[in-house]
């Protein structure tokens, strides 16, 4: 039986049911979220950079609240493992929260040391809008799953565009209330944060992984009583997926993130302003989550492997554009930092799909919050390394060099591909 058709049994079930109103919830607390997570992606470097006084460590913060992220990653996904979805992504984003306060404290204070304490923090509601679409994956037919991410994905485009294009008005409004301008988007990445956790501590009822994990057991019981163990299949400890998966995902936060923190310094170096490195970041965003139905779409009809090699094409693509483009020219940047966006979600929607097929129900959880420990432990090498590469050689090196490392991914796609 296909995977299709096997999706096409699930009908209007309870299960169904179930997963229409977890991604109801989800797409609004991604809504949030969105707004948070890109806000503090626009100003972080330039706020370290300004307190710093120096591009050396511009790249610190992206790196601090990565690796922060990959801290909130294991919490995060061991606390849905023990108790479920609902309290792991709460509390994430709550955290998240919590850094946002305190990045505006140090602000305040222009205390660097706090600065970089409050983005470790920070960090947490980057991991946990990124594991919100595991979440969407719980309670989804085999031939749906990508869709199902790609959902959780797209809602976060809303929020996304909208939180870098705030940069400049959040900016006054921090002034008026006696803060430096360059924490302002801190201030609505600290509400949004807080309200995506209250939505899903509300809302997401039934937990979808609780509930996927007993209509499992009902399944396996139901098959027992009639017999039918004896003739089923083991359930295996570790599909095929997850090596190629992990290493697209890895390969793309890392070009990804190097490329896009030093992107507003660069802009900044040539004269441009915040509003218009958040004008790019904000289209950066939007293609980072936008193309997310049509890739969920074809990681379901092709399969996750040239989904993912087209991630790393695309990637070489954006760091090419990205390293011929005049400082000056905002049209060419925007059109790299686009690319690297959809790069980016065609690595993570095919590798996400891939770990879910590949990962029993028993430890998904777990190995899905160990697999973004390594994603968001990439995304912190590349934060660091950028702004030394910058400050030690150039921004087009930067993103010449990104591009080409994305393409290590293909080898390893080739080597799954021709096991299967």
């Amino acid at each position: 039986m296909t995977r299709t058709a096997r999706a096409g049994n699930a009908g209007t079930s309870p299960q169904s049911e179930a997963q229409r109103r977890t991604l109801r919830v989800l797409v609004t607390s991604q809504v949030l979220s969105g707004a948070g997570l890109a806000a503090g992606i626009t100003v972080g470097a330039l706020l370290a950079q300004d307190m710093l006084g120096s591009t050396d460590l511009a790249g610190l913060p992206s790196a601090l609240f990565t690796a922060g992220s990959a801290l909130a990653a294991v919490a995060v996904g061991r606390v849905s493992q023990a108790r479920g979805r609902r309290p792991g992504l709460a509390a994430g984003y709550l955290a998240g929260a919590v850094g946002s306060a305190g990045v505006i404290t140090a602000a305040v204070a222009d205390n660097p040391v706090l600065l970089f304490i409050a983005l470790f923090v920070y960090g947490a509601g980057t991991a946990t809008n990124l594991q919100a679409r595991y979440a969407g994956a719980d309670l989804a037919a085999p031939a749906h799953r990508a869709r199902a991410v790609s959902t959780v994905l797209v809602a976060t485009t809303l929020g996304g565009v909208v939180g870098p294009n705030l940069a400049a008005p959040t900016g006054d409004l921090a002034e008026t209330l006696g803060i430096p301008a360059l924490a302002g988007p801190f201030l609505l990445a600290g509400v949004a944060y807080a309200l995506a956790a209250l939505v899903l501590t509300l809302r997401l009822r039934p937990d979808p992984l609780l509930l996927a994990r007993s209509l499992d057991l009902e399944r396996r019981t139901a098959a027992e009583a009639a017999g039918a163990t004896g003739d089923a299949a083991p359930v295996p400890e570790r599909g095929p997926g997850l090596i190629p998966g992990a290493l697209t995902m890895i390969l793309s936060q890392l070009v990804m993130v190097a490329i896009m923190t030093m992107t507003p310094v660069h802009m900044l170096d040539h004269g441009h302003g915040t509003a218009a490195s958040g004008f790019v970041i904000a289209l950066h965003v939007g293609a980072m989550y936008l193309p997310s139905p049509l890739t969920g779409r074809l990681v379901d009809r092709h399969g996750g492997i040239p989904v993912a090699a087209a991630s790393g094409l695309t990637l070489l693509a954006a760091g090419i554009v990205a390293a011929v483009a005049p400082g000056d020219s905002v049209a060419l940047l925007t059109v790299a930092l686009a690319l690297l966006g959809l790069g980016w979600n065609l690595g993570l929607v095919s590798g996400t799909a891939m770990i879910t097929d590949a990962v029993p129900l028993a430890t998904r959880a777990r190995t899905q919050g160990m697999v973004d420990v390594s994603i968001a432990i990439a995304g912190a090498t590349g934060g660091l390394a950028s702004g030394v590469v910058v400050a030690s050689a150039s921004y087009p090196v930067l993103a010449l060099a990104g591009g080409i490392l994305s393409l290590a991914v293909l080898p390893a796609i080739a080597a799954t591909a021709s096991r299967r």
